[in-house]
């Protein structure tokens, strides 16, 4: 099934380097590769924010999620951790979960290991420091792994964390209804939802549509009768 989606000329090393790469868009590859794209068994949604923290995005959010008294996971960028440790503080404070995403946002395909391993060391640093958790999860910049990053991943004892629903709400012709409605339509107990509390790496101004969208995908979970929470550990 990979190595057919990469193309019929794909060597085996290909495969093996770029296969997870697949994981976000071709059913089958992440739960094979025992990649958490779900939490089947949860009672609830686990909501997740990338690319933060971000100094107008972040605080917007974690006020929706107060007034409406729901819990989320941020899945960090150590760079702009460094630059606002204060906020990430904010975010432990207010009952959320921060885990890691990257300190310098790129494709692992085009890292090499040593590469990876700096990155990911320098993200887990600031990420700790500022939040006094100890990271569990990372989640790979575009969502894209590839098969000696997953590897190093798993040795150092954290789970790689994909997503089952979207709200592609990086892109510049995103909307709040076009957001919400891909994040939440037919959504069900168990659905990790991947949303964005920053626009370093996106459109610009992406998180004012995120921001917008999160009340009406918070209020279609409730109508569903689903609670959210963080990701379990």
């Amino acid at each position: 099934m990979i190595s057919a989606a990469l193309g019929a000329g794909a060597s085996a090393a290909a495969v093996l380097h770029a296969g997870p790469a697949l994981a976000p868009i071709l059913p089958g590859v992440g739960p094979a590769l025992q990649i958490e794209l779900r939490q089947d068994g949860a009672e609830g949604v686990a909501l997740t924010f990338d690319d933060g923290p971000h100094p107008q995005g972040t605080p917007v959010v974690l006020e929706i999620l107060r007034e409406a008294e729901a819990t989320a996971t941020f899945f960090l960028a150590g760079e702009q951790v460094a630059k606002r440790p204060a906020l990430v503080a904010e975010i432990v404070a207010a009952g959320h979960r921060v885990e890691l995403h990257c300190h310098r946002h790129r494709n692992l395909l085009r890292l090499s290991a040593g590469q990876f391993l700096d990155d990911v060391e320098r993200g887990r640093a600031a990420i700790e420091e500022a939040s006094g958790q100890p990271i569990a999860d990372y989640r790979p910049p575009y969502g894209i792994f590839s098969g000696s990053t997953l590897r190093a991943v798993r040795r150092r004892g954290w789970r790689p964390v994909l997503w089952s629903r979207w709200g592609k709400d990086w892109r510049r012709n995103a909307t709040a209804d076009s957001i919400a409605r891909r994040a939440s339509t037919g959504i069900r107990a168990g659905d990790i939802v991947l949303l964005h509390d920053a626009d370093y790496y996106s459109a610009r101004g992406s998180w004012v549509r995120t921001a917008a969208a999160l009340p009406l995908i918070l209020a279609e979970l409730e109508s569903r009768g689903l609670k959210t929470s963080s990701l379990r550990r």
